[in-house]
């Protein structure tokens, strides 16, 4: 490397000085200095730029790794619900020839509880939201302010 020193330093602002001129010195001075500046900024872009495509690669990598992961799994959890299920049929098929001694399966079919599904049953007690003041239904803001307001000759 160079080794640029106080002195040497010096020297050359003088024969800069002596050439230049002091006129023109300060201006170049500037100049100098925004092209040093934006050299800095381009060597730093260039830097962060290198690091990103290095974490880049590596996510990549770490992605690769955990679809591998991924597939062994679920390679695995395939071959044991072929697994289940094959010794599922063996044994329902025991279990409808030993209870009815016929091909029907040994359980019995669903049956839907008559449920009331499309009526939602709140957690709190109606009577009680009433006895404590609790709002029940919607109002909206023109029905709010038409109960609520005050009459004008109270």
């Amino acid at each position: 490397m160079i080794d640029i020193g106080v002195t040497k330093l010096a020297i050359i602002g003088g024969i800069a000085l002596v050439v230049i001129g002091p006129e023109k010195l300060p201006g170049l001075a500037k100049t100098i200095g925004t092209l040093l500046g934006r050299a800095r900024r381009y060597v730093a872009d260039v830097k962060e730029e290198v690091s990103r495509s290095m974490e880049l690669d590596e996510l990549k990598k770490m992605k690769d790794t955990v679809e591998g992961a991924a597939r062994d799994v679920e390679n695995s959890i395939q071959t044991s619900a072929s697994d289940f299920e094959k010794s599922w049929s063996e044994t329902t098929g025991l279990a409808s020839d030993t209870q009815f001694g016929d091909s029907s399966p040994g359980f019995p079919e669903y049956k839907h509880p008559k449920k009331k599904w499309r009526l939602k049953q709140g957690a709190t007690p109606s009577w009680y939201k009433a006895r404590t003041g609790t709002r029940t239904h919607a109002m909206s803001g023109a029905a709010r302010v038409a109960r609520y307001r005050p009459s004008k000759f109270s």
